[in-house]
């Protein structure tokens, strides 16, 4: 068994490790991030979708901010006892800035959940999209809601790890090539198949 030589490295800079390469930027683990990008995508965008088309109108149209009130206030009955589900900090900002503009974070939950749905299910912005959806995640769990929100939120935080795969069969693919993140596909030629380069 012949030693393998030891890479040169560069004065101040860190190394990735080969276990987190191949995890978060080898695109033959594509597929499975595929999976994981479009379920996700695929729970925000029904959750928001839910609400765009809710025929009583209380996420978007004339009583937009209604559920979203609802919600709040159910939040802030969660900050008493010797351990709240909803800690004091929070509970300030939900009465004093969300609450006061309900109508607003209405229209910014319901089409939020939509577009990070829709971008996360075309692998178009992959990491910026889950990001906003774990911070969405991250909101409702402040606010004392379980649901699916903690699988949603470790599953969010995955692919902003591996961003740079994640979308690889999507339109990332194409998209983060143009900014140089990874390489650019290969167009099909007259000589012979097409071929994608590894980057």
């Amino acid at each position: 068994m012949t030693a393998q030589p030891i890479q040169p490295t560069t004065p101040g800079l860190l190394h990735e490790p080969s276990l987190s390469r191949l995890l978060f930027s080898d695109p033959r683990l594509a597929p499975i991030w595929a999976l994981i990008r479009i379920y996700v995508g695929y729970e925000w965008l029904m959750a928001g979708w839910g609400k765009v088309t809710n025929p009583a109108g209380v996420w978007v149209g004339e009583k937009a901010g209604t559920a979203v009130s609802g919600f709040l206030n159910g939040a802030l009955a969660k900050t008493d006892g010797a351990h709240p589900d909803v800690q004091g900090w929070y509970a300030w900002f939900l009465q004093h800035v969300a609450l006061p503009n309900a109508a607003t974070f209405s229209y910014l939950v319901a089409y939020g959940e939509v577009l990070v749905g829709v971008a996360l299910i075309l692998g178009l912005f992959t990491g910026i999209a889950a990001f906003f959806g774990g911070v969405m995640n991250a909101s409702y769990l402040l606010a004392g809601t379980v649901s699916t929100n903690p699988l949603l939120f470790i599953l969010a935080t995955w692919l902003v790890l591996g961003w740079r795969v994640a979308g690889w069969w999507g339109l990332d693919r194409w998209v983060l090539a143009r900014f140089g993140v990874t390489a650019r596909p290969a167009l099909p030629t007259a000589t012979g198949p097409a071929t994608v380069p590894q980057g």
